[in-house]
């Protein structure tokens, strides 16, 4: 499932739950607490045809790969998106560098699986070639699509279209401080922009330029708030996440067996009124969890943090330096200190309206790091990680790739959409005079309505 977990098979109805337990389990498990020692990421590709980059892809080839990729042995978990991209979820890894070295693994042997298959991945953001297609035909996905099409097709673009590096952390320390829970949380939401902006890497989609450095990121801000958008941050982070995952619009209600009828796709129904009024039956804690990996905001707990803004990155090895930078900048305490003096700042741009959708995650996804004050503020944080990524252990390959993508990118105020803006089409693509904002995409245009700035 793009853009998060819901691929995953539904378990049997169980016993059904009451509103204040679900209340009570939500709050038990968003932020598992402890020292941050762990470290994962989820890396999603574009699949295609090396020569072909614009040919749709049939099921059959699709499951072929699967099935090819399913004989192997990996760290990683494999899963194919509804739209034919590739993901690989990583084990929990208890360092930077033993992430890096089991994923770098992984991506050899399923890089030369696929090239067998005359297949190949490539990380951007958006796929700059084709319309979106659903590939896969199951019925969470029916349901899903259903849902999504009643507010037009940002949310089938985001099933069959985008691609993204999810970085994924421990929640952090119970106590205050750097490390504690409650400081990443924030911190994880005024660093995003910065992400979006530095790793922007979607300018096109369907053989155009959007008007998006990070199209994906506009393909988010046209998905309904409830869905895509973060809690209220004001609030303590437990209290708000169990307000919002309540709150928030249930997509699907699954039959029994999970494949033997359509799943019912309700209208206006949230998780509270559902547990409330038990109607078209009562919810299950499988249902909760269920529900829980259908909302996919920007930073989603999952007992550990999940980073989800960062655009799928450029080159084989590309997915290394957000994820190399972004863990420096939680789990070195010198690091978070000094990312957090220099975001905090950004907190009066954010405004009262929840990411994705406020001005400053919009500005960052139309103009990278052109937009001075994020320019600037990426330029500390790249700073104060490489300054840090030796005291995680990081060796000189993921030194040097951190240090190259700063000087390539950041500090000429650019990033990889540039690159594709400049002259560098992704292979296949052509582009069209003008520009083309979240309303070309069938998408309603928030924020700012002017257009890109190159």
């Amino acid at each position: 499932m793009p853009e998060g977990d819901c691929t995953e098979r539904p378990a049997r109805l169980g016993r059904a739950v009451t509103e204040p337990e679900i209340e009570a389990l939500v709050r038990g498990i968003c932020f598992k607490t402890g020292p941050p020692t762990v470290t994962g990421v989820e890396l999603e590709w574009l699949l295609h045809r090396p020569e072909a980059p614009g040919s749709p892809l049939t099921s059959a080839r699709v499951e072929a790969a699967r099935a090819a990729l399913g004989t192997k042995s990996l760290h990683s978990a494999v899963t194919v998106e509804p739209g034919g991209q590739l993901e690989l979820s990583s084990l929990p890894a208890g360092s930077l560098m033993e992430c890096v070295a089991a994923v770098s693994a992984d991506l050899a042997v399923v890089r030369d699986t696929l090239r067998h298959l005359d297949l190949t991945l490539t990380g951007l953001g958006a796929d700059p070639w084709r319309a979106p297609s659903r590939i896969l035909h199951e019925p969470r996905y029916d349901a899903m699509e259903s849902w999504f099409d009643r507010a037009g097709d940002a949310g089938r673009r985001m099933m069959c279209s985008t691609a993204s590096v999810q970085i994924c952390l421990d929640a952090g320390y119970e106590e205050p401080g750097p490390l504690g829970y409650a400081r990443r949380w924030r911190l994880a939401h005024l660093l995003g922009p910065v992400l979006v902006a530095a790793f922007a890497n979607s300018p096109l989609q369907e053989g155009r330029r959007t008007g998006w450095r990070s199209t994906r990121q506009a393909v988010w801000a046209g998905i309904d708030p409830g869905r895509s958008g973060a809690p209220a941050l004001d609030e303590e982070p437990r209290a708000a996440w169990s307000r919002h995952a309540l709150d928030a619009p249930v997509m699907c209600v699954r039959t029994e067996p999970a494949d033997s009828a359509p799943w019912l796709v309700p209208e206006g129904l949230t998780l509270r009124s559902w547990a409330r009024s038990r109607a078209p039956r009562a919810p299950t804690r499988e249902d909760l969890d269920y529900h829980l990996t259908t909302l996919f905001p920007p930073v989603r707990p999952r007992g550990h943090l999940e980073l989800r803004m960062v655009d799928a990155q450029p080159g084989d090895d590309g997915w290394i330096v957000p994820l190399a930078v972004t863990c420096a900048l939680f789990d070195d305490a010198e690091a978070a200190e000094t990312a957090y003096r220099a975001v905090k700042p950004l907190a009066e741009r954010a405004g009262a309206t929840p990411p994705p959708h406020s001005p400053l995650w919009l500005d960052a996804a139309r103009h990278g790091l052109t937009d001075p004050e994020l320019h600037e503020t990426a330029a500390v944080c790249f700073a104060a990680a490489l300054d840090a990524l030796p005291r995680l252990g990081a060796d000189r390959q993921v030194l040097a790739a951190v240090a190259a993508y700063a000087e390539r990118y950041v500090a000429h105020g650019r990033c990889p959409a540039d690159d594709l803006l400049d002259g560098e089409p992704a292979h296949g693509t052509h582009e069209t005079h003008g520009t083309h904002g979240a309303q070309g995409l069938g998408m309603p245009l928030p924020g700012r309505t002017h257009t890109d700035d190159r």
